[in-house]
């Protein structure tokens, strides 16, 4: 490969604090909350111009749609998120769970609003190029920016890329699946102009349930049998009458998934419908690809809802989510890697940050928490190996396959990231670094935020 030289350069520091968070999805937003609340300065670093990730860049509206009634639910920031988004009138009843589905785009504004309340400092509209990393030792960022070159010191610095960025740069031993085996990435959207009415009369007089995902290439899941039964916002029918009639492909006979909510207003939100296998979203060339075939994918799905489902004769696009939906790349090498039997076995630690209902879904397992059943979260899952000053929060933390079908879903996110939060701001308290800390101090903070650790 052809290289350049890029020349040394002094970079100016804008800005020192306590704690820096690179990334504001659900586990980076709690995360940059859960600090500024222990009493650390903490800084908030967004590439684009929201904070909320897969909440409000992807359009993930459904936030905790495995929830039953028999569910025990994990406490602190991420029910929060809900709360407020309720409260802000960002929200609306979820059709498949006893929760309710976050509106993408007034979400921003919630975030806004946590973000200024809590004191964070935002750094919007800057993306993180490198780490600054002195005798295996994370002291601060490199961005880029409308601004030009920056640099960022901290004192601590929580990874909530998603993608285990700041780690891996930084020297940390990583891992991911093979492209092949990734799980799928997704181009979510919604349409507005439908007919409500007529849509729910058509969803009540089929309904779907989750043993309907069944068959359908990226769809085609596993149950333990409870789930089958239960009522799923699932379309698939307008697409295979779509395929028989010309108006999609053949090859792209997968378009299935389920919907968000429809509002008063002929909204019909977070459609998830188009699912994309082999894209690592750490290749900049796979998500090129990703976003125009998912664009394209989606407009099919569009005309195959307008001319084979009730009340989206006259529908159209509303939008696309800002970026795609990535579910599955890098995860750190963690002092404790979460296994399967973990997620699956109500796996109890005595480290535990807080805990997640037993939710699985990806790799072609689906288990829904309907009877009580929970895990632990444990701390040492969030600190990578062999790096100092530098915990995770977010999907990247450290497990396999099937561990990592639980706690990449936004609300073990927002777990993960309160309790990374907390544990930085108090590795900064005592002058303990992350693989030495004393977890019980950690876990008495969370207790105080709110969190429900065991």
């Amino acid at each position: 490969m052809k290289k350049v030289p890029e020349p040394a350069r002094d970079v100016d520091v804008v800005l020192e604090t306590d704690v820096l968070v690179v990334g504001s999805g659900p586990g980076g937003l709690a995360a940059a909350l859960a600090s500024a609340r222990t009493g650390a300065r903490t800084a908030l670093l967004e590439r684009h111009g929201c904070f909320g990730g897969n909440i409000t860049q992807v359009g993930v509206e459904g936030f905790a749609w495995y929830r039953h009634e028999k569910t025990v639910d994990c406490e602190g920031i991420g029910i929060e998120f809900e709360q407020r988004a309720k409260a802000m009138g960002a929200a609306l009843p979820e059709p498949q769970s006893l929760s309710h589905a976050l509106d993408a785009e007034m979400f921003k504004y919630v975030a806004d609003v946590l973000v200024a309340e809590a004191g964070v400092t935002p750094l919007l509209h800057r993306l993180c190029v490198a780490p600054i990393v002195e005798h295996g030792v994370v002291r601060g960022v490199i961005t880029e920016s409308k601004s030009g070159r920056e640099a960022i010191l901290a004192a601590r610095i929580i990874d909530a890329t998603g993608d285990a960025d700041i780690a891996a740069r930084a020297g940390a031993p990583v891992h991911k699946a093979p492209r092949e085996q990734m799980m799928a990435a997704s181009v979510m959207f919604s349409m507005s102009g439908v007919d409500k009415r007529r849509f729910l009369e058509q969803v009540k007089a089929d309904p779907q349930t989750y043993q309907d995902w069944r068959g359908n290439g990226e769809w085609d899941i596993t149950t333990t049998g409870k789930e089958d039964a239960l009522f799923s916002p699932f379309l698939r029918k307008p697409f295979k009458r779509a395929v028989a009639a010309g108006v999609i492909p053949p090859n792209l006979s997968t378009i299935a998934g389920t919907w968000g909510t429809v509002s008063d207003q002929g909204d019909l939100t977070y459609l998830n419908l188009v699912s994309l296998p082999g894209i690592d979203g750490t290749d900049a060339g796979d998500l090129t690809r990703g976003e125009i075939e998912g664009r394209a994918q989606a407009i099919h799905a569009i005309e195959a809802l307008r001319r084979f489902m009730a009340g989206c004769e006259g529908a159209k696009l509303r939008n696309f989510g800002m970026t795609l939906g990535i579910r599955d790349t890098r995860k750190i090498d963690a002092l404790y890697n979460l296994t399967a039997a973990d997620v699956r076995e109500q796996a109890r630690f005595e480290d535990a940050i807080g805990i997640f209902p037993e939710f699985i879904d990806g790799y072609g397992l689906l288990i829904l928490p309907t009877t009580g059943r929970y895990f632990h979260v444990p701390y040492r899952s969030l600190v990578p190996k062999g790096i100092g000053h530098l915990i995770v929060a977010g999907r990247c933390i450290g497990g396999d396959k099937i561990s990592h079908a639980a706690v990449r879903n936004m609300m073990c996110c927002a777990v993960v990231g309160q309790g990374a939060g907390a544990a930085a701001a108090i590795s900064l308290r005592r002058g303990e670094d992350f693989a030495r800390l004393d977890v019980g101090t950690v876990q008495q903070e969370l207790k105080r935020q709110g969190a429900r650790v065991r």
